[in-house]
């Protein structure tokens, strides 16, 4: 491989070993004709369940999206002029998963242009980020992007019902200061049209209803963000173009880029390497997100999945273990050095890597492309379901039966500790019942397994404390124990890695952190409030993984949780 400064756009594999397996894998999937398979929409590919590959057909809108979205990109263009011209300065896109991932990797990617507007994201319950987003900009001037594929994500209708009693404070017409996105036939778009929203995108047929939501990047949900932050949507969409034509059916196997990446996803899985590893420089790293949540709810089910890993904190590289699968990812044009000699470091001591070098951003829609291809492929060797995710209405039923319990009884169940030290109380299920606190998070990481990993699944308030914290958290376990960790965000995750935690294999152990809320913020026409709707929620996943005998415990880190990480730190030290 050439150093970084001279490295083309491309995609390069290093796989050792086990190369022989993936090239193997690659000429099945060929002999098969899967991809021309899979552009006939033949659901066979996947599941032979008659009900499932009806579902199926119903979610490959996305192989032909880039060719429909070319037509719509003056219509999009015009309506950022509007946006503009009537003098909106701000955009906030209240989402979640799917909807919200590729919109947050525009904002952070490219930044708003000249000719754009500043759109924030925010996917989130917390009531200090629905306080922060709010005060963020001037509430005059600023759009409400409401965007929810199915029109009744909880989370969604709940910033819908705060911001848009918020606009009516500001006199003139609410709804004209808010614009969906959805799929035609859902209750958002009957909201919409009851409330007169400025404008409603609509999924139809050929323009997106047949995207499930993680696969939708050049859809609506991904285009109209991108168009209000005035980027260069026929380059994006164009780019993503390309990219399915060269992983089309008419491209030669072994040159077919997703079609060697879905093999290798999938035979290094099968191997024990089921923790792909993204390193990216920061120019790229909210890319991450977006594909932990594709890749995660695509394969995470029926006891299989690979776990992507995102953001870990770097090891030596004779630090990580052998369950490894490294993806480094770099612009040709702007090389981290020091991360490329990162990943040869790896490939020398044997792991398996791939390199991927973009031209420039505009690449990233052809990325999105070729992941999308290379995680279906991956789903057909596992022998799961990329398009559906089973245990994903676990947590929100759960969740909706605590929030029916406070609407009667106006309080959450209360639960009692494992042990309590200081403003830390710890909950679980352990036999016999540990009196300490450290002595209930050993007793979690005795239950540790050759290729486990550990996740803490925050629902803590995201301040800058708090998030250096969890990272220092992260990496004093990713040093001290070797193993791949994860740091997910609820309710966030619940949208993504949600789904393999709980249909995947259980080969993790889970730290749920929560605290108290020293700000809350009431829901209109809710009974409950949005803290009372995040602890919910995190209770409800808590019960959800406990439900399926995932290894967890809840961490309670009281009123201030910036203060409470350290000492959980050191508590979790004195554990090991």
């Amino acid at each position: 491989m050439p150093p970084a400064e001279a490295a083309p756009a491309g995609q390069i594999e290093s796989l050792g070993p086990h190369a022989q397996r993936v090239r193997a894998a690659v000429d099945r999937l060929a002999g098969e004709r899967f991809l021309e398979r899979c552009w006939r929409k033949d659901a066979g590919l996947w599941t032979q369940d008659a009900a499932e590959q009806r579902d199926i057909r119903q979610r490959l809108g996305w192989l032909t999206i880039a060719d429909a979205m070319r037509g719509r990109v003056e219509e999009l263009r015009r309506f950022a002029e509007e946006i503009k011209e009537a003098r909106f300065t701000h955009a906030l896109l209240l989402g979640m998963g799917g909807s919200s991932l590729f919109p947050d990797v525009c904002r952070l990617t490219f930044g708003a242009a000249p000719s754009g507007v500043d759109v924030g994201v925010l996917d989130s319950t917390d009531p200090a980020a629905v306080r922060t987003f709010e005060c963020r900009a001037p509430l005059d001037r600023t759009l409400a992007v409401i965007s929810s594929k199915s029109g009744t994500t909880a989370e969604v209708s709940a910033l819908t019902a705060y911001f848009y009693e918020r606009f009516k404070s500001l006199g003139g017409h609410p709804g004209q200061r808010c614009i969906a996105v959805t799929d035609a036939g859902t209750p958002l778009e009957q909201q919409a049209r009851e409330l007169q929203f400025r404008r409603v995108f609509l999924l139809g047929p050929g323009t997106g209803q047949d995207i499930g939501g993680r696969f939708s990047a050049l859809s609506y949900f991904g285009l109209v963000p991108a168009a209000l932050l005035g980027l260069r949507l026929d380059t994006l969409i164009e780019r993503g173009r390309q990219m399915l034509a060269r992983c089309g059916p008419a491209s030669p196997a072994h040159d077919n880029p997703a079609l060697r990446l879905g093999a290798a996803l999938a035979v290094l899985a099968e191997a024990g390497r089921d923790k792909v590893t993204f390193l990216f420089p920061a120019a790229l790293s909210s890319f991450g997100a977006w594909l932990e949540q594709l890749i995660a709810e695509s394969t995470g089910k029926q006891g299989k999945g690979v776990a992507p890993v995102v953001g870990e904190p770097l090891l030596e590289p004779a630090r990580y273990s052998p369950d490894r699968f490294f993806v480094e990812l770099q612009l040709s044009g702007e090389p981290d050095s020091g991360l490329d000699r990162h990943v040869g470091a790896l490939s020398d001591l044997g792991h398996p890597v791939v390199r991927i070098r973009l031209q420039d951003r505009y690449d990233l829609g052809g990325e999105s492309m070729k992941w999308a291809l290379a995680t279906t492929v991956a789903g057909g060797l596992l022998g799961v379901n990329p398009f559906s995710e089973p245990n994903v209405r676990e947590s929100k039923h759960l969740t909706k039966t605590l929030l029916e319990q406070y609407a009667r009884e106006r309080r959450l169940p209360e639960r009692t500790p494992l042990a309590v030290d200081g403003p830390i109380a710890v909950y679980g299920a352990a036999s016999p019942s540990p009196r300490t606190v450290p002595a209930a998070l050993s007793a979690l990481l005795g239950l540790r397994v050759r290729g486990d990993y550990l996740a803490f699944l925050s629902f803590l308030p995201r301040t800058a404390a708090v998030d250096a914290a969890l990272g220092a958290l992260r990496s004093a376990v990713a040093r001290r124990l070797g193993i791949a960790t994860l740091l997910e965000i609820g309710p966030r995750y619940l949208h993504s890695t949600g789904q393999l935690y709980k249909g995947g294999r259980d080969a993790g152990l889970f730290l749920l952190l929560t605290a108290d809320e020293c700000l809350d913020l009431a829901i209109p026409g809710e009974p409950f409030t949005f803290g009372v709707l995040k602890a919910a929620q995190a209770l409800g996943d808590f019960d959800a993984m406990q439900q399926k005998s995932r290894r967890i415990l809840r961490v309670h880190l009281g009123g201030r949780p910036e203060d409470a990480l350290p000492q959980l730190q050191r508590l979790l030290e004195e554990a090991l």
